[in-house]
């Protein structure tokens, strides 16, 4: 081997030496950077005429398991669902409060029975009219509260909308912009491992918003496909968008809805956008919200419709108003009425009323009996009303013999279309206890389902690290190795240099 050829082999592994120790510093000095992937630098040998002639080195590469991040994209937009679902229903459960501390809405509803029940012992005493009064006026500050914080909750779910349609829209362009960048250093044969980890990152902020899908092509091409089929193009010609709008118990998305949808490019994929917050925002918004405001709904009208039955018109709306429960929720009086009862000021004026009651009642086959309210100067133990409104309106019949009708769970919701799953409810307690069961599990699940879509992402996240992320401790061993081989290379080079001086000195 000559002394040309042996410096040449020599100087072009001390090269790549070179250039891996910086690899592995890098490495070391990102180890704590998001999204940072463990690098590889790998040499070819070189020959010429079945000789070697040195070593070059490959572009920078990633060791990354794509199945495996694809895995944890999908668990990272489940959590990223659930958290937002979870922190809007934890407003509700909280407001509904807890059925053991009898703050809750069945516990209301006992209340005003047993303060009923104490009036019947003494329907001549003021202070216990008064006691009803008061018992009924909690509970209306009840359904008001919490219809309150439903409707809150239905426009934070708007919003958040509003907010992961411009995150979606953010993504995709820095998708695109780094995606533009890779190829253009692909086709310079530079390395792109950097480039590649960032647009990682932004496919993660993206699986944040919706579940997709990443198939990567030749030439450092992605491309992105939302669950349920949509392509979403990362070169700026299509983008989400949601309109700002005032969402009221009324409002609904859909044909004659008022609510407007989650567009892309022009089409609405409000129901084709499947994971992620933004299906979670508008599953709250138009699905599980707009069914909890209608239970509510049907809680507080069936309540005053009972009474009322019975001859008492104790909860009306801010138009004195008792709602017709036979009718269908959808379009009735009925929506957003939770929001609306108050104590019928009438009755809040005079308490007596509790016992005499309000309005004559003609009475109807297999509905209430007739019934008459206690005439001015009547008696003051008079007690029809009371026994009444014991036996009935809180009971499972309308009159003897006749039951109560079942309180609807189907057609509920702005448009009709939503279904409770409080449903085969006659009674009013029974109905309250089952509603804030039901609504206060929603939260329950969605927690529970955030809590186990992160230990996926945690497990996922784990191996991810472990497979591709950086080993210190490792990587300073590797260092340790390339530079005895750096020593080795060095002292080839001093060793020819030597040789060369020696040469020339015996020439001269």
């Amino acid at each position: 081997m000559s002394l040309d050829l042996a410096f040449t082999i020599a100087r072009s592994g001390i090269r790549l030496l070179d250039r891996q120790m910086a690899r592995a510093a890098d490495d070391i000095a990102n180890a704590g950077t998001e999204g940072h992937t463990r690098k590889v630098l790998n040499g070819n040998a070189l020959t010429a005429v079945g000789d070697g002639i040195g070593v070059r080195g490959q572009p920078v590469t990633r060791d990354v398991d794509i199945a495996m991040q694809a895995a944890e994209f999908r668990a990272r937009g489940d959590e990223a669902g659930a958290a937002l679902r979870t922190r809007l229903l934890s407003g509700v459960e909280s407001v509904h409060g807890k059925p053991e501390d009898g703050d809750s809405l069945g516990g209301l509803i006992s209340a005003l029975r047993a303060s009923l029940v104490s009036l019947r012992e003494a329907p001549e005493d003021a202070i216990r009219r008064g006691d009803v009064v008061a018992a009924a006026d909690r509970l209306v500050e009840h359904y008001n509260s919490v219809s309150a914080t439903i409707g809150s909750a239905r426009q934070q779910a708007h919003d958040a909308l509003m907010e992961e349609a411009k995150a979606a829209n953010a993504a995709l362009a820095e998708i695109g912009s780094l995606t533009t960048d890779i190829r253009r250093e692909m086709a310079a044969g530079r390395s792109t491992a950097a480039l590649e980890d960032k647009r990682d990152l932004a496919i993660a902020k993206l699986s944040g918003s919706l579940d997709i899908f990443v198939l990567r092509g030749q030439g450092g091409d992605v491309t992105i496909v939302a669950r349920g089929g949509m392509v979403l193009p990362i070169d700026g010609s299509a983008t989400f968008s949601v309109q700002p709008a005032t969402v009221g118990a009324t409002s609904y998305h859909g044909g004659g809805g008022t609510l407007p949808g989650l567009m892309f490019g022009g089409q609405d994929v409000t129901r084709r956008v499947v994971g992620g917050r933004m299906a979670a925002a508008a599953e709250l918004r138009d699905i599980t919200l707009p069914r909890m405001q209608a239970e509510l709904d049907l809680s507080a009208a069936t309540t005053a419709s009972r009474f009322e039955a019975q001859g008492l018109r104790l909860f009306t709306d801010n138009t004195s108003a008792v709602p017709d429960v036979t009718l269908p929720y959808a379009g009735s009086t009925m929506i957003g009425f939770a929001g609306t009862v108050q104590v019928n000021a009438v009755v809040a004026a005079n308490p007596a009323l509790v016992r005499d009651g309000t309005h004559v009642v003609p009475g109807s086959p297999g509905g209430p009996t007739p019934f008459t309210p206690n005439p001015a100067g009547g008696p003051d133990g008079f007690a029809t009303l009371l026994d009444r409104v014991l036996d009935f309106t809180f009971g499972p019949e309308v009159s003897a013999g006749n039951p109560q009708a079942t309180i609807p769970s189907g057609g509920l919701g702005p448009d009709g279309t939503l279904v409770s799953a409080v449903s085969g409810m006659v009674t009013l307690e029974a109905h309250g206890s089952a509603l804030v069961a039901s609504q206060a599990g929603e939260r329950a699940r969605a927690e529970e389902a955030m809590q186990r879509a992160t230990s996926l992402r945690e497990v996922l996240g784990a191996k991810l690290e472990e497979r591709s992320g950086v080993d210190v401790d490792q990587e300073v061993a590797a260092m340790v190795e390339l530079q005895n081989a750096y020593s080795v290379n060095a002292r080839v080079l001093s060793t020819i240099q030597a040789m060369w001086d020696a040469l020339f000195g015996a020439v001269r």
